[in-house]
């Protein structure tokens, strides 16, 4: 959880969307990428932290690690609903934490003038950037390699109960039984799988 999932939603989420006090947050995707930053920002006491997914369960999960709000965007509305939350003004930050192009796209909607998009997913295909429409907002996109600089950081704060790790993880096997879980990881939406932990 240290070496890869926490800082990755940290700093290449939370502090490269400069999450701030009273600032209003979208995460976009509910895996352990996006629950991780959904934990880390809370050290800075955002007004609003809006987690966006095509997942109940994660949503649900979201909602225990203290989203403000979980929005369902299945329907197509997820838009309408944060201009709704926000008064219409969009978010401060959007963090983009599945790496496909409809989610990139949604963060280029989602986000305020003014706004941070920080980019976390990892994109295997082309994605459109609508400059057409940001440009005159002045939004500040990042992409950032996780360096892990803030592990040890992150350490003392599990250290001190801060944060517990140990909620992302959702099943745990046996090194034997190490093709189950493969399988388990793999259809995630079915068996509601975060984090799989191998165990000797």
């Amino acid at each position: 959880m240290l070496s890869d999932i926490l800082p990755t939603g940290f700093e290449c989420g939370v502090l490269n969307g400069k999450v701030a006090p009273g600032s209003t947050v979208a995460i976009v995707g509910a895996g352990p990428i996006g629950l991780a930053a959904l934990l880390t920002a809370q050290f800075y006491a955002p007004a609003e932290i809006i987690m966006i997914d095509l997942d109940d369960n994660r949503l649900e999960v979201a909602r225990r690690f203290g989203a403000t709000h979980a929005i369902n965007s299945g329907d197509g509305k997820a838009l309408e609903k944060v201009k709704a939350i926000t008064g219409g003004s969009g978010v401060d930050a959007a963090i983009e934490a599945v790496g496909v192009p409809a989610t990139f796209i949604l963060c280029q909607e989602l986000v305020a003038p003014g706004g941070v998009i920080a980019n976390v997913g990892v994109h295997g295909t082309t994605v459109d950037l609508h400059l057409e429409t940001l440009w005159s907002r002045n939004i500040t996109i990042t992409t950032r390699l996780v360096d892990t600089v803030t592990t040890p950081m992150l350490l003392k704060t599990v250290q001190s109960k801060k944060i517990d790790p140990k909620l992302l993880v959702t099943h745990r096997f046996k090194l034997s039984q190490i093709l189950e879980a493969y399988d388990t990881f793999g259809r995630a939406a079915d068996t509601r799988a975060l984090k799989v932990i191998i165990e000797a």
